[in-house]
């Protein structure tokens, strides 16, 4: 089963500082919802333990995430896939550009699919692609106050 989500999140800090962010393990797995362990093992590698809950089926997937075609520090792309044993599989990525939005202000826009199978893709659409959406939302909602307090300090 495969799905979209797109949205943006206005972050009050420039752009050199969100980008910054976008390449600390620290503080992606402090916004990552569920992450129990993010390490980075290259420039553009990490591997990561995210625990998440969908519907009645709670799983622990480990996997890998992989940054590529980088335009510092405008645009990336973060790609990753992860096995639940039993649960499943999910695979997914991300295009994320900032852009300038006033002074000391960055406009994050991101355009992310993903796909999941095994137990996981059983549960229904609507189920996924609502969990899905929320915890986009709940990630850059988060990295979004990281990183503007961050930029406050």
């Amino acid at each position: 089963m495969s799905l979209i989500i797109e949205g943006e999140e206005r972050i009050p800090a420039p752009i050199a500082t969100v980008w910054r962010g976008l390449n600390d393990p620290e503080m992606l797995k402090a916004s990552i919802p569920g992450c129990e362990a993010l390490e980075k093992t290259s420039d553009d590698r990490m591997k990561a333990t995210v625990v998440l809950k969908i519907g009645p089926i709670k799983a622990s997937f480990a996997g890998e995430v992989t940054l590529s075609n980088i335009d510092a520090p405008k645009f990336y792309t973060i790609s990753g896939e992860g096995k639940g044993g039993i649960a499943g599989f999910a695979k997914g990525g991300a295009d994320v550009t900032l852009t300038e939005d006033g002074p000391g202000v960055t406009l994050l826009t991101y355009k992310a699919s993903a796909d999941v199978g095994g137990k996981v893709a059983q549960l229904g659409s609507r189920l996924i692609v609502s969990t899905s959406k929320k915890l986009a939302a709940e990630f850059f909602s988060t990295f979004n106050k990281l990183v503007s307090g961050a930029a406050a300090t």
